[in-house]
């Protein structure tokens, strides 16, 4: 490549990015001259081909018609299995170390699922029945009374429903609150291992990199309470083999429980009569003020 080669790419990246010189908005301008910059930079690097990037036009536009507006959101996923999901929660939940940690929201949450009573059972369909109760608190140690807990997990298939159409409507999603002491008690099964789904673009990409699709078992989060920053958030199976690989990058050690078998009837149910032999976890979620 000659001097004026380089001088001719130069000056097209330099047009590109002062084309938004006369945005009205500050941000807008700083994310849109960065975004162009570094996307530029890139393609400078690895001296693209209109080959590749005519591919690359081509999965982003797979990615957007394997989109439903509802359940399936490959971008999203997309988004996850890059690790930039991941990224961008670390950057916006720089918080107390007292406060419980953040991760991916993931592409499988429906707003509007039921709202159910302190230990109400949200499994529809077969498991290991289990009871995971546990506290909201504020960072000095008091409950928070009447937290909204969203809750969303697979069932034993390995999907979700709404992704699985013979699911019944609500299986295994509910909206808790806590009660007077800030406690919660949520009936359901022992969350499984997963793979992410594979048959559309991102599990193309999955496959061109010899990745695997796994997710480590988790039971989702949402949490709202007026004051305090909302939590989004997993608890994931302490026990499960694809702890240390998951496809989206978002394990961490201090969302980590372990189911302990129960026999029926057990002491420490929370006053609830489970009627079966079953498991239990036990976590406190910290809420971090606004």
């Amino acid at each position: 490549m000659t001097d004026n080669d380089k001088t001719a790419e130069a000056l097209i990246s330099q047009q590109a990015v002062d084309s938004f010189n006369a945005s009205s908005s500050p941000r807008y301008q700083q994310i849109m001259q960065s975004l162009v910059k570094h996307l530029h930079a890139f393609v400078s690097e690895v001296e693209l081909t209109e080959a590749e990037w005519f591919e690359g036009i081509r999965f982003l536009t797979d990615t957007g018609h394997t989109c439903d507006g509802l359940v399936r959101q490959e971008f999203i996923l997309l988004s996850d299995t890059l690790g930039v999901s991941m990224l961008v929660d670390a950057i916006n939940h720089r918080h107390s170390n007292s406060a419980t940690e953040t991760t991916v929201f993931g592409p499988f949450y429906i707003d509007g699922m039921p709202d159910r009573s302190y230990g109400e059972n949200m499994a529809l369909t077969d498991g290991m029945p289990a009871l995971v109760r546990g506290r909201v608190l504020d960072t000095q140690g008091r409950p928070l009374v009447n937290a909204v807990l969203d809750v969303w997990q697979t069932a034993e298939n390995g999907m979700y429903s709404g992704q699985d159409t013979e699911q019944p409507f609500g299986n295994l999603r509910g909206r808790y609150r806590t009660d007077s002491d800030g406690c919660f008690a949520i009936r359901t099964i022992v969350p499984v291992c997963y793979p992410i789904p594979t048959d559309g673009p991102v599990g193309r990409m999955l496959r061109a990199a010899n990745r695997h699709a796994w997710r480590p078992a988790h039971l989702h989060f949402m949490i709202d309470v007026p004051g305090y920053r909302k939590l989004v958030t997993h608890l994931f199976n302490s026990d499960d083999p694809y702890l240390e690989s998951d496809a989206v990058f978002g394990v961490k050690g201090s969302l980590q429980v372990t189911y302990q078998d129960r026999p029926a009837h057990a002491a420490d149910a929370g006053g609830l009569d489970m009627p079966l032999p079953f498991k239990s976890a036990y976590y406190d979620f910290v809420m971090e003020a606004e």
